[in-house]
C-alpha cells in the first residue's frame, strides 16, 4: 500500500468518523435521559430517539462499508440493488426523490464504489432536496455511470469539483473532499474519466467512466 492510499484511507476514516458522531452521540444522550427520567411519555419519546439514531448509524455503517470499505463478502462484482438500498437509507424521503435507472446484473465493484460515492456527493450539493437521478450502463470493456440532479439549491464547493476532476493538489486533499478524489482515482485507473457539469444554480450532471479489468 502506497503512501498515498495510506492519506486516503485515513481521510476516509474521519469522514466516516464525523458521519457517525452525530448518530452515536444522540444514542448516548438518550440513554442518559432515560435513566433519569421517570415518566412513561417521556421513557416512550426516548426509546424512539434512539431507535432513530440506532437506524441512522446502522444506514451510515452500510453506506460507507460498501462506499469506503472492502465490501468483505463481496466478489468482484456487486449487484446494484445492493448501492440502491443504501442510497436509499441516507435519503431524506421527505425531500430527496430517487430515480433509479440502473439495470438488472452485476457491475464492477469500482464501478459501484464510484456511484455511490458520487451518490453521496451530489446529495450532500442538493441543500434542499430535490430529485436525484442514477444512470448505469456495463459495456464491453467499460462501465459509464450519470448521476443528475434537480433541486431548488445546489451548491458545489469549488474544491470538490477540482477534486472530482483531479484537478486539486493532493496536499490539500482533506476528508471533506476525500470521497470526490476516491471518485477520481478509481475512475482514471485503466483510463477512465470523470466529467461535471451545472448549467445552474438548480440543475447538475456528473458523469464516469470506469474501465472494467479483462
Amino acid at each position: 500500500m502506497t503512501d498515498h492510499n495510506v492519506d486516503l484511507a485515513s481521510l476516509l476514516c474521519s469522514r466516516l468518523c464525523h458521519d457517525l458522531l452525530s448518530p452515536v452521540g444522540a444514542m448516548n444522550n438518550g440513554l442518559e435521559l432515560l435513566a433519569d427520567e421517570n415518566d412513561p411519555e417521556m421513557q416512550k419519546r426516548c426509546m424512539e430517539l434512539l431507535a432513530e439514531s440506532a437506524t441512522s448509524a446502522a444506514n451510515k455503517l452500510k453506506f460507507f462499508r460498501l462506499a469506503f470499505g472492502a465490501a468483505g463478502g463481496f466478489g468482484p462484482s456487486v449487484d446494484p440493488k445492493e448501492a440502491k438500498a443504501v442510497i436509499g437509507s441516507m435519503l431524506r424521503k421527505d425531500r430527496t426523490e430517487l430515480q433509479w435507472a440502473v439495470p438488472d446484473g452485476l457491475m464492477p465493484k469500482n464501478a459501484v464504489k464510484i456511484l455511490l460515492n458520487i451518490a453521496l456527493i451530489s446529495n450532500e450539493a442538493m441543500v434542499r432536496g430535490g430529485t436525484l437521478q442514477i444512470g448505469a450502463e456495463v459495456r464491453e470493456g467499460e462501465c459509464e455511470i450519470v448521476i443528475g440532479g434537480t433541486g431548488p439549491k445546489v451548491i458545489f464547493d469549488e474544491s470538490i469539483k477540482m477534486a472530482l476532476l483531479g484537478e486539486l493538489d493532493s496536499s490539500k486533499i482533506d476528508s471533506r473532499t476525500a470521497a470526490a478524489w476516491m471518485v477520481h482515482d478509481l475512475a482514471k485507473q485503466g483510463g477512465g474519466m470523470v466529467q461535471f457539469n451545472q448549467s445552474d444554480a438548480e440543475n447538475f450532471v456528473i458523469g464516469a467512466i470506469a474501465k472494467i479489468s479483462a
